[in-house]
């Protein structure tokens, strides 16, 4: 029977709207005569019904109301309703008056029966949406929102026409809105209400509904959900929902990008553009999380070549295959193993590409591992940048550019004091030379490898403890994309002896971001995942600072992007005096007298006693 329905689907709808067309008509006549119509005005009726029938049955197929799911019914099907209806007004009265000469017709027939058939025509679209809704409650998830403004107003309209969604409640950080109703929804209270709202509701997912939300608004949100066992979907960013169509189609689980990150600033792209576009580009370290992000957008502004200059093949293998598939047709890649530290190998590399600008993003960057290497760490962060410095002013390249790290500034680690060397030699290469040498200096990127977001996720994924070192400690926070994209930037406008620093917000406290993984991960801290604290590693802070004491900090012409200077730069002849030493002392392995040395070249940096590799405690 119901494929006998659906196959003649649309005859039953025509012949159902002709009915409610007969019986408006009909009940218009008895209304207007009290429930006892005249022989003579029922006789007037049978003549014009089938005109009416016919008319309005013809008007109707221009407006679709023949057409369309009666579930989903809006204000669209009301007023095409009222436009079919009303449009056939005038041809009935026209028929009526000088067609068939009825001056005995009444007149108010035709408001009482427009009004009469809409009602009908609603009213049936109406009941199968009701029925539609009703009838599928107990198939739905039930779903709190929080956020009682426009885009939960929307959600709910859109969670109404859905079969999975049913709206039990809304929160609200107004409380004068408690108590009122969204659609048929209430506002049940504020997030201080949260035990006894979940408690009394019991819902199976929590939708957060605020697209304009910042991350510490979320953060606290997720702070207050902590107890709770209940999953937690959000919408896209303003950003990105177009028009303020807000859909249960665009709902997706909340991730730690939202309660780490703000909204990318949006730079105007053609500096940077016009800075590649036709020029040959080398990019050190092109495999690791920054070089690849490098060589992915460098490539999308039509360099003439891309030349990758990795050390690992497998990294290098990869990053080719990602590039190889989007790449402009103008771009030549060029993959290349090398090592930063073979002279020799960087003029055959230089002298056969001849780029003109150099991203240097290859360096040995994991704190613990390099206060048990230091030796390492200065050959490669070191020696490494001055020896591809130094063949980079011998093959005349354009334009130099460091990528640096927060970890240099009054550095507590190895890795942070062998950057800031690494800062040395640039700010003293621009003063002798033609090429211009920059540096760009930020914190922890999302993600990047070695990062302690993987190892927070890889330890709640196996219900492990999360190790924490400090309860105190906090970190700067990046995605990557917009780390590259303010480095390209600072790159356009540097002038040669500039140091950027990139703005990175605020820091966040390491318990809060292995409490909010664990919650985001459908965990409650402390219950399903514990929480363990294994003390500072070697080289650690306890918190990141992007100046030191003795720089002057000043604005850039780019948003995010400040330009740095200190007067306390060693002179370029102490300066090689010092890292001829150390290279001695790299050669002769002698990882103490590293450690010396470099506090004599950063007096910032206070150096610990010597640690063997085996004997740092790794998360």
């Amino acid at each position: 029977m119901m494929k006998y329905l659906l196959k003649y689907r649309r005859l039953f709808i025509v012949l159902l709207h002709l009915v409610l067309i007969g019986c408006a008509n009909y009940i218009a006549f008895w209304l207007r005569f009290d429930g006892e119509i005249p022989i003579e005005e029922f006789s007037l009726f049978l003549t014009i019904l089938p005109w009416v029938l016919g008319i309005r049955a013809l008007l109707f197929i221009p407006f679709r109301l023949y057409e369309g799911l009666w579930r989903y019914t809006g204000l669209w099907d009301l007023r095409n309703i009222s436009l079919g209806v009303i449009s056939s007004l005038p041809v009935l009265f026209v028929l009526v008056q000088f067609g068939f000469d009825l001056p005995g017709y009444p007149r108010s027939i035709f408001v009482i029966d427009a009004l009469l058939l809409i009602a009908f025509l609603v009213g049936i679209r109406l009941t199968r949406r009701i029925h539609y809704q009703l009838g599928k409650v107990d198939r739905e998830k039930r779903v709190l929102i929080y956020g009682g403004g426009s885009a939960g107003e929307h959600l709910i309209l859109s969670m109404r026409a859905h079969e999975l969604y049913e709206p039990i409640g809304i929160i609200d950080d107004d409380r004068h809105k408690v108590g009122q109703r969204i659609h048929g929804v209430r506002i049940l209270g504020t997030v201080d209400d949260l035990p006894e709202i979940i408690q009394r509701s019991d819902p199976n997912e929590i939708v957060i509904a605020i697209p304009s939300a910042k991350p510490i608004q979320l953060r606290n949100i997720v702070n207050a959900l902590e107890p709770y066992k209940i999953p937690i979907k959000t919408l896209p960013s303003l950003g990105h929902i177009l028009d303020n169509q807000v859909t249960v189609n665009q709902l997706r689980d909340l991730a730690m990008e939202d309660i780490l990150l703000r909204d990318p600033v949006q730079l105007d792209p053609e500096p940077v553009y016009n800075m590649l576009k036709g020029k040959r580009v080398l990019v050190t370290g092109a495999g690791g999380s920054i070089g690849s992000e490098l060589c992915a957008q460098i490539s999308s502004c039509e360099p003439e070549a891309l030349i990758l200059f990795e050390r690992y093949e497998n990294s290098l293998f990869a990053i080719m295959n990602s590039l190889a598939e989007q790449q402009p047709e103008s771009t030549v890649l060029y993959p290349v193993i090398g090592d930063i530290t073979d002279p020799d190998g960087l003029d055959i590399v230089l002298s056969r590409f001849s780029p003109h600008i150099i991203f240097h993003a290859a360096a040995h960057k994991h704190v613990p591992l390099m206060e048990g290497n230091p030796c390492e760490a200065v050959k490669n962060n070191i020696l490494g940048t001055l020896k591809l410095a130094e063949a980079a002013v011998r093959h005349q390249v354009d334009h130099f550019i460091l990528i640096s790290t927060d970890k240099a500034v009054n550095p507590t680690s190895i890795m942070g004091a062998s950057k800031r060397v690494a800062e040395f030699i640039i700010q003293n290469m621009n003063q002798r030379n033609k090429t211009d040498f920059d540096a760009v200096r930020f914190g922890n990127v999302l993600g990047s490898n070695g990062s302690v977001i993987p190892t927070f996720l890889e330890q709640i994924n196996e219900r492990k403890p999360v190790t924490v070192t400090h309860p105190d400690i906090r970190r700067f926070f990046m995605s990557i994309p917009e780390a590259v994209s303010l480095i390209l930037h600072a790159g356009a406008i540097g002038k040669g002896g500039d140091v950027f620093v990139l703005e990175m917000g605020e820091q966040i406290k390491m318990i809060d971001l292995a409490r909010n993984l664990i919650r985001l991960a459908g965990l409650i801290p402390d219950v399903d995942v514990p929480i363990k604290f294994v003390g500072l590693r070697p080289g650690e802070k306890l918190f990141e600072e992007l100046v030191n004491g003795d720089e002057t900090v000043e604005p850039s012409d780019i948003e995010k992007i400040n330009r740095i200077s200190s007067e306390k730069t060693p002179n370029f002849q102490e300066l090689m005096f010092h890292i001829r030493e150390l290279e001695h002392h790299t050669q002769q392995g002698d990882n103490q007298a590293v450690r010396i040395k470099l506090t004599e070249i950063v007096p910032a940096f206070q150096t610990s006693l010597p640690l063997e590799p085996e004997s740092i405690s790794m998360p």
